[in-house]
């Protein structure tokens, strides 16, 4: 009897508990590579206010342009999350994804797989090419649609009007959003925000480009999750110039975004 009441009263408590109340999460649960890290850069931008490196958690993104990644070096330095290029428009496979999707994962790094947009081919196109090519992996962080003018593109000038640039961005991030059970992020530069209205474009998460400023210098007051502040960042085991990121938020912000995200 004595057992049974034991039993009853461990239940209560447990029913009263919240997520927060529990125990600390298991040590193989991601966590901030390096505090606040302040990388070199080729290229520095004097920061008056807003300074990247008063963030918490820090990241980087990549591509076919950055080759045999050391990734435990980059995590040692600071390197928290990754996002990798997976797809372009809807025939174009970035041949370090695969690579990039397995070894990030095996050091421990959090990690999105991103697509770029591309404004030839429609918007259904691109979003099947991008499921066809990217693993549903409750573990990686939502998906990411990459929005920028590409003018140096060799195939496609196309710039649409504002009104059917929204419209194809809701086909795609729609699909794409129903496939992985994820509401993807919104990658975006200054230009195409401002062209785009994108200000107007609520209801996803936003990873805002900015290398001269603090996104409120250059978006306003719209919301946003991350921000990449430089292109030409100095991150080891990463040759030549990188993107660096910030999250927007503190450390614990961090973890329960990642809580939230990556199941």
């Amino acid at each position: 009897m004595r057992r049974f009441a034991a039993f009853i009263m461990l239940t209560l408590l447990g029913a009263c508990s919240t997520v927060d109340d529990l125990a600390p999460p298991s040590s193989s649960t991601p966590t901030v590579a390096v505090r606040a890290p302040r990388f070199d850069d080729s290229d520095p931008h004097e920061w008056d206010s807003g300074a990247p490196w008063s963030y918490a958690v820090h990241g980087t993104d990549v591509s076919k342009y950055q080759t045999s990644v050391d990734w435990p070096a980059a995590r040692a330095s600071g390197i928290s999350f990754v996002f990798i290029k997976a797809t372009e428009g809807g025939d174009r496979f970035d041949a370090y994804f695969n690579e990039h999707w397995s070894r990030t994962k095996a050091a421990g790094i959090p990690r999105a797989a991103y697509h770029f947009y591309y404004f030839c081919t429609p918007a259904a196109t691109q979003a099947r090419w991008f499921i066809q090519n990217v693993p549903r992996d409750r573990s990686a962080m939502p998906p990411v649609l990459d929005m920028e003018w590409n003018p140096q593109s060799p195939t496609c000038k196309l710039r649409p009007n504002a009104a059917t640039v929204r419209s194809e961005m809701s086909t795609f991030l729609e699909i794409v959003e129903k496939h992985y059970g994820k509401k993807p992020i919104i990658y975006t530069s200054i230009d195409f925000f401002d062209d785009n209205g994108l200000s107007a474009f609520r209801g996803y998460p936003y990873w805002l480009r900015s290398v001269a400023g603090h996104p409120r210098k250059r978006y306003g007051s719209h919301p946003f999750t991350f921000w990449q502040y430089t292109g030409t960042g100095i991150v080891p085991g990463i040759s030549g110039k990188a993107d660096i990121n910030v999250f927007n938020g503190t450390e614990a912000t961090w973890n329960k975004w990642l809580r939230q995200n990556t199941r």
